[in-house]
């Protein structure tokens, strides 16, 4: 009886979290999906060394090899799954919930976090309604929205504990998972815009039907025959990955500079910055 209410609670917890009452929202609103890392705050600055670190390091006592290719096959897991915890619960059967906590361990949280400010006067002032979805964890998501100023600027944080979907993980850009939230929200698919720096995500969701906005400020350029300065300065695999940036990459030779000029026509705006987005949105009427 203990083992089977124990599962039912664990199972609970990584449901999707019950949303904020915000009243009735007329109809024909938009619902807002933000994404959290390099979007709302420039993790590429010290958090995403740090994870990769963490994660490399994970990856290295699990597989017990050497750094060097604990982190090729971190980044293979990236590419072929979307997302390394993906390979390695498949693969080695680690634990998600132990691979998250020792992926997001930060002694000073607060001094690696970088944001703009204006950011919850800028949410406040769009139309409808504002839901975090992340692949990071639910307690990370929440400290960082915290030390941003964001900590109530949402009605729903989706974080990648709550992604499961049939008793299967299934994180951005799984399409199932959005589906499923669109669902249950009884949003229709026009009515959603997602925002986010990560091309892959934003490609994959356009095709079912709902707005994307790519957030370009927070990814690293490389200029002409440039070479990261070191593997803690590398972006975090899914940014490498998304913008097809080898150039970004630790483990691939720089290449062309990576150049966010051109807009993808599954892209609906770009903007460098968040706060950009109410002008932009109206501009474009």
């Amino acid at each position: 009886m203990r083992t089977t209410r124990a599962v039912r609670v664990r199972h609970a917890a990584r449901a999707f979290p019950r949303e904020v009452p915000a009243g009735s929202a007329p109809a024909r609103q938009p619902v807002w999906l933000f994404d959290l890392d390099n979007t709302l705050h420039h993790a590429s600055h010290a958090i995403f060394p740090q994870i990769n670190r963490l994660m490399t390091a994970y990856v290295a006592r699990v597989l017990g090899t050497d750094d060097a290719t604990a982190s090729q096959v971190r980044v293979d897991y990236w590419r072929r799954y979307g997302a390394t915890i993906l390979g390695m619960v498949r693969h080695h059967g680690v634990d998600p919930d132990d691979f998250l906590a020792e992926a997001h361990r930060f002694e000073d949280l607060r001094a690696m976090v970088r944001a703009e400010r204006g950011l919850a006067q800028l949410l406040r002032a769009l139309p409808g309604r504002k839901i975090l979805l992340t692949n990071a964890p639910v307690a990370y998501a929440r400290e960082v929205l915290r030390l941003i100023g964001l900590k109530r600027a949402f009605l729903r944080e989706i974080a990648v504990e709550h992604m499961w979907v049939h008793r299967r993980l299934r994180p951005k850009p799984d399409p199932l998972m959005l589906r499923r939230l669109l669902a249950r929200e009884r949003i229709a698919p026009s009515r959603a815009i997602l925002v986010e720096d990560t091309l892959s995500h934003l490609k994959r969701y356009r095709r079912l039907g709902i707005g994307t906005v790519w957030v370009t400020g927070y990814l690293r350029r490389v200029p002409p025959g440039g070479q990261p300065t070191s593997t803690a300065d590398a972006l975090h695999p899914m940014q490498a990955a998304a913008v097809g940036a080898r150039a970004n990459s630790p483990h691939q030779p720089a290449a062309t500079p990576i150049l966010f000029a051109n807009r993808p026509g599954y892209v609906s705006v770009k903007v460098k910055s968040v706060l950009q987005l109410k002008r932009r949105l109206v501009r474009r009427g």
